[in-house]
């Protein structure tokens, strides 16, 4: 065999393994294709829109997809991810959890810096965004440096005080705080201030409110992204289904940062950011309607009580978003099924070098039975047993997945100092 074909069976392999855990990987995807058209060209025009040269958008732009459990909305996000490394954009993915929480804007910007991803680069971004800076002679940079020194953005000092300090200081581990910084760490301002005298500039600033820089970092980031050279930043946004499970508090606020995110808050600007976001298609009725808790009422209400009028009107934006801005995937047909798995056939075929029979999987019904991810890891399973037990006789049964909303008690912060941004990254005096 081939350098290249055993390449080709590596990956075979590779898209197997994950398909076989029900999560699809880059190789999957790609094998395998994505067919959610309606998806991908809201998507490509959202690309198309923040990438243009002329009047490009002044705000981020958000695109919401719903979907039941299996249907593949995993799968449309690493299609995605994918289409968004193409066409020059910085992509992260982030997977809401507890350690994630929607609400906690600071904790998904740093997820979102950890798991960037840039075509043909496989450093973290920040070490990557600072070899380009390397290069301050493009036009991209030269505008993203003006617009970091200008007062109308509503950055603090600091920013364009290490910019300058990161640009004219030699000291590497300096200059790698700094990188950290901009990603969601803490700095001294102390150690900013000492090197900044060494360069002979002074910039009189205090350490910024701790509050106020998880969205100030994230327009900075985006900027900094479009001054290296690349379109814009994509950020996926999965399992957004999880808000139906925090506290009363938490999922209001968690509205709200959905609004920014998607670029509806009318106060805050990040051009330059594209967001595609997935959710089960059921949390309209079960979270936000009548039939559920009531969310499209008491979240907004919650808020005003509390004295945040601001974010009251932000987490309604968010909940309209999902009433009524959400695409709904398509559920796949019987011939979408039926080519899916012979051409998975053929993939497991040149993998094992083992001719797969035809998959016995029941075409059609409803339920779990009639979800891609059912079939398909029924399919790999069939394959699995025969090729190592030749006489089995493998019938798969499953279970029906009902995505539960019910409020978990480890999620339940309700006191401000818990529930607002924790104090990573704030700089020390």
């Amino acid at each position: 065999m081939t350098s290249n074909g055993k390449t080709h069976v590596f990956k075979f392999k590779q898209a197997l393994e994950a398909l076989r855990n029900g999560v699809p990987n880059r190789e999957a995807v790609e094998l395998l294709g994505c067919h959610q058209p309606e998806a991908e060209r809201r998507f490509d025009e959202l690309l198309r829109q923040t990438a243009a040269a002329e009047n490009p958008p002044e705000n981020a732009l958000g695109l919401l997809v719903s979907g039941s459990f299996g249907i593949g909305k995993s799968h449309l996000l690493s299609h995605l991810e994918h289409r968004a490394l193409q066409s020059g954009f910085v992509c992260s993915r982030v997977a809401i959890s507890k350690e994630t929480p929607l609400y906690q804007l600071g904790k998904v910007f740093t997820s979102a810096i950890q798991q960037a991803r840039i075509a043909e680069r496989t450093g973290q971004l920040m070490e990557e965004m600072g070899d380009k800076l390397n290069d301050r002679h493009s036009l991209a940079y030269d505008h993203f440096s003006r617009w970091v020194m200008r007062d109308d953005h509503q950055l603090h000092q600091i920013f364009p005080a290490t910019l300058m300090l990161y640009e004219n200081f030699v000291d590497f581990e300096l200059r790698s705080k700094i990188e950290s910084f901009w990603g969601g760490d803490s700095i001294k301002v102390s150690e900013v201030k000492d090197g900044l005298k060494q360069i002979n500039q002074s910039f009189p600033f205090k350490a910024p409110k701790v509050a106020d820089l998880p969205p100030q970092r994230l327009k900075f980031a985006i900027e900094l992204i479009k001054g290296a050279g690349y379109k814009g930043w994509v950020v996926l946004l999965d399992e957004l289904e999880l808000v139906g499970s925090y506290s009363p508090r938490q999922r209001a606020r968690s509205y709200a940062e959905l609004a920014r995110w998607l670029g509806k808050a009318v106060d805050e600007n990040y051009p330059g950011l594209v967001v595609a976001a997935t959710i089960t298609q059921d949390f309209g009725a079960r979270v936000l309607g009548s039939l559920g808790k009531q969310d499209n009422i008491n979240a907004p209400n919650r808020l005003e009580e509390l004295r945040e009028p601001r974010l009251a009107a932000l987490a309604q934006a968010g909940i309209q978003a999902i009433e009524q801005d959400t695409i709904p995937l398509r559920m796949p047909d019987e011939e979408h099924f039926r080519e899916t798995l012979e051409k998975l056939g053929q993939i497991y075929t040149q993998a094992y070098d083992w001719e797969a029979p035809p998959a016995d999987v029941s075409l059609g019904g409803a339920g779990h039975q009639n979800t891609m991810r059912y079939k398909v890891r029924a399919a790999i399973n069939q394959w699995d047993l025969l090729r190592l037990y030749p006489d089995a006789h493998p019938e798969t049964e499953g279970s029906e997945f009902t995505y539960q909303y019910d409020e978990m008690p480890e999620l339940e912060k309700e006191s401000p100092e818990q529930d607002k941004d924790d104090d990573n990254g704030a700089p020390d005096e």
